[in-house]
């Protein structure tokens, strides 16, 4: 069975409420998942993954939650060289940076071994579609993994 790990942060709830999500469709494909916030988890946690699905909202002027920053260091350690990797947040449109830390975070496992699906981006509190769009995300990470896509 695969395995996934969702690791996020949320201030205001819409990246956790994106993240139940993605974890409903991760499982309704058929895999394990382990979800932590990120104050719970450590970055050499993810080598144990088949999966890596990180969330996170962008803070500020196009930056990391202050949360994640300790954890992004960290990954610098890692190499994920065959694992599937997929990043979601919650977004702002009023900032001039829209959904950075989906770009950073996309960046950061791409550049350590991970094969990418396109992030997943949304506008402060997902609606019920666009909670079904964070489902499909999940479903579709694993369906990466499997060879499917």
């Amino acid at each position: 069975m695969s395995t996934f790990i969702v690791v996020y942060a949320s201030l205001t709830g819409n990246t956790e409420e994106m993240a139940d999500a993605v974890v409903e469709g991760i499982k309704q494909a058929g895999a394990a998942v382990m979800v932590k916030d990120i104050l719970d988890a450590r970055a050499a946690e993810l080598e144990a993954y088949d999966g890596i699905v990180l969330g996170a909202y962008t803070w500020g002027d196009g930056e990391l939650p202050d949360e994640f920053l300790d954890f992004y260091e960290e990954m610098d350690e890692l190499k994920l060289n065959g694992k599937i990797g997929a990043v979601f947040g919650s977004c702002d449109s009023s900032y001039a940076q829209y959904g950075a830390a989906v770009d950073l975070l996309t960046e950061k496992l791409q550049s350590l071994g991970c094969t990418m699906q396109e992030g997943l981006k949304i506008e402060l509190c997902p609606s019920a579609p666009e909670r079904e769009a964070c489902r499909e995300f999940g479903r579709q990470a694993v369906l990466r993994l499997q060879g499917a896509l």
